[in-house]
């Protein structure tokens, strides 16, 4: 395997970047999609998904709206910042960093999780909802998984260190 040398870390930090962009993006155009009435791969959130788009459409599509609008803050910033277009670069780093971990704890334990329970290694009490399983043990957790990581080794590679001479 190659080592990532100084020269090599600047251009790698903002394609990392970007993939976790395009994670966090892709997680927040469903949830807009959600919050716009948009049904389509919404049971594989959870059926008490599908339950609240029905029994309270607008009150789901607001809480659904700020959360597309959060995820779409939290996957664009960092993009911003490794460009240096935003203000306390620090400050948005130290943020970054703590919700770029919170990604890869939550995508990955839950992603393991259900698919434990897919696999029958984890068998709940009471049942599961299959569709959701699902989607958590192939689309949603491993995509914040994704974003998480990608995030964290931006992240990394553009932090400053003597080593580099920065």
């Amino acid at each position: 395997m190659s080592q990532v040398t100084p020269e090599k870390k600047f251009p790698l930090s903002r394609t990392l970047a970007w993939v976790a962009c395009i994670a966090g993006t892709v997680h927040a155009g469903f949830s807009l999609y959600w919050a716009l009435g948009g049904r389509w791969l919404l049971a594989t959130v959870g059926q008490w998904a599908v339950q609240l788009s029905v029994e309270a459409p607008f009150e789901a599509g607001l809480a659904l709206g700020i959360v597309a609008v959060g995820k779409l803050l939290a996957a664009t910033i960092p993009v911003v910042v490794a460009y240096g277009r935003l203000p306390w670069r620090r400050f948005w780093r130290a943020v970054s960093w703590v919700g770029g971990l919170l990604l890869v704890i939550y995508g990955g334990v839950n992603t393991v999780v259900s698919g434990a329970v897919l696999a029958g290694a984890i068998r709940p009490a009471g049942g599961y909802d299959l569709n959701a399983m699902i989607g958590h043990a192939w689309l949603w957790d491993p995509l914040f998984f994704i974003w998480g990581v990608a995030l964290t080794l931006s992240l990394w590679y553009s932090r400053k260190s003597s080593a580099d001479g920065t």
